[in-house]
């Protein structure tokens, strides 16, 4: 199991009443409630950048579209 670090947070006394409902209906601590947030919170983010890496490389790799040089505008354009 990893060590744990305390975490000292500062909220509002309606919010700490609030999470303190939210957390005895899923039957765990606000500590706990937290935690679970922000460990969501941390995956959310990581899944984000890997998908953010996985779109700028194919960007990087210039995908053809199709085209060998420039394209005449009045070819593109005729009826």
């Amino acid at each position: 199991m990893r060590a744990k670090q305390n975490l000292t947070i500062s909220l509002a006394p309606q919010t700490i009443r609030k999470a303190r409902i939210i957390a005895a209906r899923k039957g765990t601590s606000i500590s706990g409630l937290v935690a679970q947030q922000v460990e969501l919170l941390i995956g959310e983010d990581e899944t984000y950048r890997r998908a953010e890496r996985g779109a700028l490389s194919l960007f990087d790799r210039s995908l053809p579209l199709g085209t060998s040089g420039a394209i005449d505008r009045d070819k593109l354009h005729e009826r």
